[in-house]
């Protein structure tokens, strides 16, 4: 069995569901298939050639879905370009990846401008091979568990992106652990708030097996999203911390605007504790989390809303998911006991096969089975996975270990504080200085002193940052999460 035949069997199942709801109207399951077995064809008529790259570059819609599924459903390995990303980013995956097809929509012709291969567009172009090959059957498969199914880049928050290699594998213990974990059924709607290039592409599968339905915005932005679960009946959605807070903002927003809301799943960056309290106020018990890597994809681990009810557990990222084993691991390779910090690394089928063509990196990353997440924490006696830091994110200050993490919960408690990110800064006297950048909310005040006596407060001087410094936007990547190292760069800049 391969991933895409998750697809296959949910459309002989449920023929006449609707699997994507558009802002145009709804797609069948039945007519999804034929277009993706036609467009299937047509990518294998292109190039014939077993494990040659297709790479997409658009933005969320119908056609992407179906561009993906067909992909998919001929053997190809899918390369995700951003449509938010810059022509020379795009240029340097396409060097690296030498797709043989490139698909896209209006917004990212542009950014394939000068690729070597002429990109295909959604339209007419699709459409004229998709009807070029309504009669073919769809192509067979055969291909191992270990062969690559997509190449997606890392988001690069804190060093250069890298194209790491997910295996057929990864697919399936993904697609059966986010059925697993959120009990996705036929009566699902997805809000596709997230980029399918990135963390909605880990849901698309696990909604359509159940006979699920993809929600498509009509617009970008938090009243988008806003308008799917409202009139549209959005049960289920993934999305970055930045925009929770969006959406609890909106002018008028209530828990009613969100009437069949189920499960809310926040990942790429950790929440606050004190902002979890307020999520939870504002949505009910239906917060979730998961806990993954581009090297092990989305769901390492598993936060239930039930797990939310115990507010000890506020700080953890949930527990281990099947098909992977996860452990603590000191410096010198050893496993270590519940309760101690050290790095954590996962085994099993949801890892990586490795970085494209980086043997070095994928021999310093994957050791003895073990993915080296670069990630630091602990497992607490229940099981929980606790993160503290990226590795290198460590403050080491005055000989005293501090976790930007910590500090950063603090500062959110304030009242004025939307967003925040802590880092160290090379200092003369203390080796590192803790320094943070703040958003304020809206029509929120508050100076950087008035924070730096709120974090002392709270941690004592040690943890307390040296400097804030207060940004009307904090930079980001363009799936929303804070650059650690543009927030850092800009500091230094402000010390010289």
């Amino acid at each position: 069995m391969h991933p895409i035949d998750f697809f296959w069997r949910a459309a002989e199942r449920w023929p006449q569901r609707i699997a994507i709801d558009t802002p145009q109207g709804g797609i069948r399951y039945d007519a999804l298939a034929r277009r993706v077995a036609a467009l299937a064809a047509g990518l294998q008529a292109m190039d014939a050639a077993p494990q040659s790259r297709v790479g997409i570059c658009a933005g969320n819609s119908a056609d992407h879905i179906a561009a993906l599924l067909a992909v998919l459903a001929c053997g190809k390995v899918w390369v995700p370009l951003n449509p938010k990303s810059t022509q020379p980013e795009i240029g340097r995956i396409l060097d690296a990846t030498e797709p043989s097809i490139l698909l896209c929509d209006a917004g990212g012709a542009a950014l394939l401008e000068g690729a070597a291969v002429s990109p295909l567009a959604f339209g007419e172009g699709v459409a004229a091979l998709e009807q070029a090959h309504a009669d073919v059957l769809r192509p067979a498969l055969e291909l191992p568990a270990d062969v690559v199914q997509a190449i997606k880049f890392t988001g690069g928050t804190t060093g250069a992106p890298k194209g790491v290699m997910q295996p057929v594998r990864a697919w399936m213990a993904a697609i059966a652990n986010q059925i697993q974990a959120w009990g996705l059924d036929a009566d699902d709607r997805y809000v596709m708030a997230a980029p399918i290039t990135h963390g909605t592409s880990t849901y698309v599968l696990p909604i359509l097996a159940q006979g699920g339905c993809l929600v498509v915005l009509d617009g970008t932005g938090a009243e988008a999203v806003r308008a799917a679960f409202r009139e549209r009946g959005g049960t289920v959605c993934f999305m970055p911390p930045t925009l929770i807070y969006m959406l609890m903002a909106l002018p008028g927003a209530s828990r009613e605007d969100f009437p069949r809301l189920r499960r809310l799943i926040y990942g790429g960056a950790p929440m606050p504790p004190e902002q979890i309290r307020k999520a939870r106020a504002f949505f009910g018990p239906v917060l979730c989390t998961t806990y993954g890597q581009t090297e092990a994809p989305q769901i390492l681990t598993v936060m239930r809303p039930e797990d939310f009810e115990d507010e000890s557990l506020w700080s953890a990222v949930g527990r281990a998911t099947w098909f992977s084993d996860l452990a603590i691991m000191a410096p010198d390779g050893r496993l270590l006991p519940r309760g101690e910090v050290g790095e954590v690394v996962a085994r099993g089928d949801l890892l990586m096969s490795g970085y494209w063509r980086l043997p070095g990196q994928t021999a310093a990353t994957l050791v003895d089975g073990w993915l080296h997440t670069g990630d630091r924490g602990l497992i607490d006696a229940r099981g929980y996975l606790h993160l503290k830091d990226r590795l290198r994110d460590l403050v080491i200050t005055g000989g005293f270990n501090v976790y930007p993490v910590d500090v950063e919960n603090a500062l959110s408690q304030h009242p004025a504080v939307q967003e925040c990110a802590v880092f160290g800064i090379p200092d003369a006297h203390w080796g590192e200085a803790v320094q943070a950048a703040v958003q304020l909310r809206p029509g929120q005040q508050a100076d950087e002193a008035q924070l730096i006596a709120f974090v002392r407060q709270r941690l004592g001087p040690v943890q307390t940052p040296k400097r804030i410094h207060l940004h009307a936007s904090l930079p980001r990547s363009p799936v929303g999460k804070v650059l650690k190292s543009a927030v850092r760069e800009m500091a230094l800049a402000a010390a010289h």
